[in-house]
């Protein structure tokens, strides 16, 4: 986005060229312009919030943004923007609930669904994609090993997005009896439709009480057009905030840390919508939230 908010009418105003665009600035942050070599290869919880908070405000009432996890054209968001310490079930749960429930469209690309994550590339020979293959070629320049050069590469590789479909633990992810253009990710045994089709605890089904939710008549209008208001914005590793109408307030909360934490609550709760985890604790208008808990309550 422009700096300028009168530019970012001229797109999605009223009047706009468009009906929306896409949010891209947690995308880019971090980046070098020397490459991926010297790129930030994992956003901290404070840095994603820092992105999404600000594009949040900027937008306001303006339009509708549309965001986004990851597409064809980015490595896979839970392998960008969870710290690898951090990345388990719950936390890909609440990095999907986070973005989901912000003001705008969600926007779900294949196999974010069921937490697939970046590939591994044991050799330059296994990467497609020309990005990716001239990012080597600058970290060699740069003084990298192979080694080195391959790993910033494909950290950042578009064909982490690009790897086949994860459908079942058989043969090629069930994705194809032949030979896929790009090798399936190794983790296909562990990371499936078929294995989470079932399962009330995966991330798939986590994805679809989040699609529920939204699409809940009773929660729609918040949660689809409410105003934006972060809560609790200076609590490290806390990503908090409203989605209000006139008749309805509700309240998103993600502790985006290993340690839990309690938070004190706006309000008096009347409901738990959602929550990643199997309970939860609130007593005297305070919230004890577990390590990567993710909830959102009508208050």
């Amino acid at each position: 986005f422009n700096e300028k908010d009168d530019e970012l009418a001229d797109f999605i105003g009223d009047d706009g060229y468009f009906s929306t665009m896409f949010d891209f600035y947690e995308t880019c942050y971090g980046k070098s312009e020397k490459g991926a070599y010297d790129s930030e290869r994992y956003l901290t919880p404070e840095e994603y919030k820092h992105c999404i908070f600000r594009t949040q405000k900027r937008v306001g009432d303006l339009g509708m943004v549309s965001n986004i996890i990851e597409n064809h054209d980015e490595p896979r968001g839970v392998s960008h923007y969870i710290q690898p310490e951090d990345l388990c079930l719950a936390s890909k749960k609440l990095l999907g609930g986070v973005n989901f429930c912000l003001k705008g469209l969600p926007f779900l690309y294949q196999g974010q669904e069921i937490g697939m994550e970046n590939t591994v590339f044991s050799s330059i020979e296994d990467v497609d994609d020309i990005g990716t293959l001239d990012e080597y070629k600058v970290g060699l320049d740069a003084g990298l090993s192979p080694k080195e050069a391959l790993e910033a590469a494909g950290h950042f590789s578009r064909d982490n997005g690009r790897t086949p479909m994860q459908w079942s633990a058989g043969e090629q992810a069930g994705f194809t009896t032949g030979k896929p253009w790009l090798a399936v990710n190794p983790n296909y045994t562990r990371i499936n439709v078929e294995s989470q089709e079932n399962d009330p605890d995966s991330v798939l089904n986590f994805y679809r009480k989040l699609t529920a939710l939204r699409k809940d008549s009773r929660y729609q209008e918040a949660l689809v057009y409410g105003t934006f208001v972060p809560y609790l914005e200076e609590e490290k590793n806390l990503i908090g905030y409203l989605r209000k109408t006139e008749a309805q307030t509700l309240l998103v909360l993600a502790n985006f840390q290993k340690e839990g934490r309690m938070v004190k609550l706006p309000g008096e709760t009347a409901k738990v919508l959602l929550n990643n985890l199997d309970s939860v604790k609130i007593e005297n208008g305070i919230i004890s939230m577990k390590p990567y808990q993710f909830v959102v309550l009508e208050v």
